[in-house]
Order: C-alpha cells, then sequence, then structure tokens
C-alpha cells in the first residue's frame, strides 16, 4: 500500500492498520533526513499550507512549522488571538478567506470537538487536525506510538497504561484508538473524578491504584493534569494528586520491572513525574519530541501526494 485510504488526517478513528503502518515506514525514511547536515527535501515545494490556531500551542504547533519547512512548503501562520475571528467571523468565512490565497492544506487546532470534520465538508482543501477540543489529537498519539516502536520494536501486544486526566483529554482518546488499532492492551488509571463515565466502553482496563497501574504496564503514558479546562476542582488539592499519582524515582525503583515513561508535554514538573524521572533513561520525553517532527512529515507528506493527483 502506498498512499493513505483518507484524504484528511481528522481522528485516528477514520484510520486502518495499514494506514499507520504506511505512516510511521515514511516516518522512518524523514527520521533519518532530519538527521543529516542538510535537514530539507524539496518534496512539497508547490504546496502551501496554512496553520490555523484558535488555541494556544506551543509545541505542536513548532512541530508542524519545522515539518512543513524541512518539506520546503511554504507555510502561512494563523494565529486567532489577532485575527478577525475575534470581531466574530465565521469559522468558514475565516478558512474560506485564507483559501483564496490558494492554500492547499490546513492544519487546525480549534476548541470545538469535530471542528476539523466540519472544514472538511465545507472547504476545498486537506485537512489536518491538530487537537480539537478535548476530544481527538491524531498526530500525537501517531507519535506516542512511533516512539513506542522505536523503543520497543513493536506497539503489538504491549502493555500501555495512560495515566492523569483522562476526561479533559483528547490525546487519551486518540493514544487508546491507536494503540488498540495496533494490537496493544490499554490500561487507564487516574482518581474517579478525572476518568469519563463512557471509558469502559472503550474497551480498555480501568484502574484507580498507581502502583498496580505501574506494575501491569510496559509503557507508562503520563498526562497533566487540564487546569485550564477545569470549571469545578476534581480533586482536593495539586499536593494531593500528587501523592495519589505522581511518578517518582523512589515509585519506579520499587516496581518490579523496568518500564519506559513518557509524556506529551507540556510537564508539571513535580506534578505529575519528578524532573528526575523526566531527565532518567525510562523517559522517552525528547524522543517523542524529536519523532514528532517526522511522524508530521510523513502525514503531511502523504497528503500532499493525494492532491497532485
Amino acid at each position: 500500500m502506498s498512499e493513505l485510504s483518507v484524504n484528511h488526517l481528522l481522528g485516528i478513528k477514520y484510520l486502518n492498520k495499514d494506514d499507520i503502518k504506511l505512516i510511521f515506514e515514511t516516518a522512518d525514511h524523514f527520521k533519518e533526513v532530519i538527521n543529516r547536515p542538510i535537514k530539507k527535501v524539496p518534496s512539497l515545494r508547490d504546496i502551501t499550507i496554512a496553520n490555523l490556531f484558535f488555541e494556544n500551542s506551543t509545541r505542536t504547533k513548532l512541530s508542524f512549522e519545522l515539518a512543513e519547512k524541512r518539506l520546503s512548503a511554504d507555510v502561512i501562520n494563523f494565529s486567532a488571538s489577532q485575527s478577525s475571528v475575534k470581531k466574530g467571523e465565521t469559522l468558514i468565512d475565516t478558512v474560506n478567506n485564507i483559501l483564496s490565497m490558494k492554500v492547499d492544506m490546513v492544519v487546525m487546532r480549534h476548541p470545538n470537538p469535530g471542528a476539523s470534520v466540519f472544514l472538511s465538508q465545507h472547504v476545498n482543501a486537506r485537512i489536518i487536525n491538530a487537537g480539537d477540543g478535548a476530544h481527538e489529537h491524531p498526530t500525537q498519539a501517531l507519535l506516542d506510538s512511533y516512539s513506542i516502536r522505536e523503543r520497543l520494536g513493536e506497539v503489538k501486544g504491549k502493555k500501555v497504561v495512560i495515566v492523569g486526566d483522562i476526561l479533559h483529554s483528547r490525546v487519551a482518546l486518540s493514544n487508546i484508538f491507536a494503540l488498540q488499532l495496533q494490537g496493544a492492551e490499554v490500561m487507564v488509571c487516574g482518581p474517579k473524578t478525572l476518568l469519563p463515565k463512557y471509558i469502559d466502553k472503550l474497551g480498555v482496563k480501568v484502574e484507580t491504584n498507581l502502583l498496580k497501574a505501574l506494575n501491569w504496564c510496559d509503557v507508562a503514558n503520563m498526562l497533566r493534569v487540564q487546569n485550564e479546562r477545569m470549571e469545578v476542582n476534581y480533586f482536593p488539592s495539586t499536593r494531593e494528586y500528587t501523592q495519589q499519582y505522581g511518578v517518582t524515582m523512589d515509585v519506579l525503583n520499587s516496581l518490579k520491572k523496568e518500564i519506559t515513561i513518557m509524556h506529551p508535554g507540556p510537564i508539571n514538573r513535580g506534578v505529575e513525574i519528578t524532573s528526575e524521572v523526566a531527565d532518567s533513561n525510562q523517559a522517552i520525553i525528547l524522543n517523542q519530541v524529536e519523532n514528532g517532527v517526522a511522524v508530521r512529515m510523513a502525514i503531511i507528506y502523504l497528503l500532499a501526494s493525494k492532491i497532485k493527483q
């Protein structure tokens, strides 16, 4: 298979196993490229990509921008906080105005779940979902799986626990879909108040005891507590959360085996993991960042090749 089964990357739930395999094989090639002295390839010299971020983002936005530039695409950056959206312009109008500048692809982060799907139905460009509300964040899940594959050889058969604020996390949902599609076992772990009510319908194990979860898993993906999405308190205090769900070196050393620690960032050091854990050999957090560029290059390249047809 040499092309994706989809025309947009809207969510992991629209992909199949072969799509993920193709993205990873393409990312392997680009990972080699970004480790060369000259890190650019002319693949997308005639493609224009608009990055539309209606929510703040540092790492995802930088990662996409770097991926686009490594592929030699023309890049337009659009930040909603400085735009006509503030004056009441609709999403469709905003995007159509940008598309009238002859843009081929739109990378969009938006606070409303389903915004990228809505956009794909109304505008004539390839859409990549860079996070929609607390719904999906497909490129993060793909780079997470790619990083597990790189560290442990394959994703199939591995036991992965996602720890923390599952309720407000688009990373958790996309990761669950991606890991299950590749044949991994998935568990979620956190305080009951931060686990969604529908979680058991997703075919994942649920555990509220951190030590039990860590002793079960091969990989622990630590999520931060998303205070900015919370209107009410979901747990008594940060200190209490850290005591129950924070990973320290003492916790890791008490386990029966060595596990791999991941984090989608930004890290609240000293809350979900200590600095010592984040900077240890068991953590692959910086590998995730590097892999994010290669995986996003692969996705952009594969979707762009469908424009040229």
